[in-house]
């Protein structure tokens, strides 16, 4: 039974790669295709990098087992951009002189926000699989913009949740946020979601990045009557602010968007963690063939079991998502302005790890994923599952655009 399971999950995933073998009879050349990847792979969000870099290339190693695109393999041009902006800068300038196609990366949104203008200006599609900051595909008017994204942008995560905390009957918010452009942006977006419950935080918390004690802020949120904490940040500050609700014993629930999914949190706040609630797209349970294949493919490959699903199932899908544009590029001559045209008229249904995509983008739209799409996950026993049993009894549906 088992190994009847795997053989189709296996073909499931090569059935997708196999529709670019068809192009590959009239290939004219087998140079490679060269995509570009830039994100933390080393630094304090290289545990989302890292996992976004290893779908990536998971991905780009099955199309390319098929033929890549016209006979062509991918080749991946990798660049760390560290969590730092001006590493980030420098890296993306390094792949547009590179002679990429595409860019895929970026995982925090101060980072990719100083390196935004490079790819528009040099008119290079960058797909964005994991930072989630709303401005990024604002920035530029969306007909123009070659800024696509495969990740839940803050606008539709924090919303979400706050819309799940309610349902809860928790009401009185403390925002925890801190000072970088993800910590400013997702602030924003929680304020709004709660403006339109009618509700106002009770109390605003803003650090920066690498701050080792937030007590004094737990206690006057605790002293301003706060039910339940809403944090926004990446890294190891969402453990700050677990272990200090633990010092203080002050038993409130912490919720957030993904980064509470981290490993940089649950390892860092332990039995701290045990309970925190966070907006999701895809949780690590073989609940379909797809999902099954992909979590079989990734162990094989890289010898562990995934630790920011999230993070390597975007990355993943975000290849699959720039191979199926270029179905359109039948001259083989897939430049920048091609490929963006391609990404907003992708004409094949491709049936993703994270959802099933028909027509992810268009002209007016690069965000691929809309809120019916998200699911609440919560750490439980050190690993994130699903906070509501109505979400793990539907996990087998993959679902679509709205």
């Amino acid at each position: 039974m088992q190994t009847n399971h795997l053989r189709r999950t296996a073909r499931l995933i090569a059935a997708s790669a196999l529709c670019l073998a068809a192009l590959a009879a009239t290939a004219q050349t087998t140079n490679a295709l060269k995509i570009g990847v830039i994100g933390p792979f080393t630094g304090p969000s290289s545990d989302f990098g890292v996992q976004m870099l290893q779908g990536i290339q998971l991905a780009a190693e099955e199309i390319n087992a098929v033929g890549g695109y016209m006979g062509r393999p991918f080749e991946l041009v990798v660049k760390d951009d560290q969590g730092n902006p001006d590493a980030g800068l420098k890296g993306s300038q390094e792949l547009a002189a590179a002679g990429v196609v595409a860019t895929l990366g970026f995982c925090n949104t101060g980072v990719a926000q100083k390196s935004l203008g490079v790819f528009q200006t040099a008119k290079l599609p960058l797909i964005i699989p994991c930072s989630t900051g709303s401005p990024l595909t604002a920035k530029y008017p969306a007909p123009e913009s070659y800024i696509f994204r495969t990740s839940a942008r803050d606008a539709i995560q924090a919303p979400y949740v706050v819309e799940d905390i309610v349902r809860r009957g928790w009401s009185r918010v403390a925002i925890f946020a801190d000072t970088s452009g993800y910590g400013d942006a997702g602030l924003k977006d929680v304020e709004a979601a709660l403006a339109a419950k009618n509700l106002k935080a009770v109390h605003v918390a803003r650090f920066a990045l690498g701050v080792k004690d937030l007590r004094d802020e737990l206690k006057a949120a605790r002293d301003a009557g706060a039910d339940v904490v809403f944090s926004y940040t990446v890294g190891v500050e969402n453990a700050v602010i677990a272990n200090g609700r633990k010092d203080l014993n002050w038993k409130v629930p912490q919720v957030g968007a993904w980064p509470l999914s981290f490993p940089f949190f649950i390892n860092g706040a332990k039995d701290a963690a045990e309970g925190a609630m966070m907006a999701q797209t895809f949780i690590a349970e073989p609940s379909n063939e797809r999902r099954a294949a992909f979590l079989s493919a990734y162990k094989r490959k890289f010898k562990q079991a995934l630790t920011v699903p999230m993070a390597a199932a975007q990355g993943y899908d975000s290849v699959y998502l720039l191979a199926f544009s270029l179905f359109a590029v039948r001259d083989g001559n897939p430049t920048g302005p091609v490929v963006k045209a391609a990404l907003e008229n992708i004409t094949r249904v491709y049936y993703g790890v994270v959802a099933t995509y028909e027509r992810p983008f268009s002209l007016n739209d690069k965000d691929a994923i809309t809120s019916n799409m998200l699911v609440m996950g919560k750490v439980s026993n050190g690993v994130v599952t699903f906070a509501r049993s109505e979400d793990a009894k539907q996990s087998a549906v993959v679902k679509r655009k709205k």
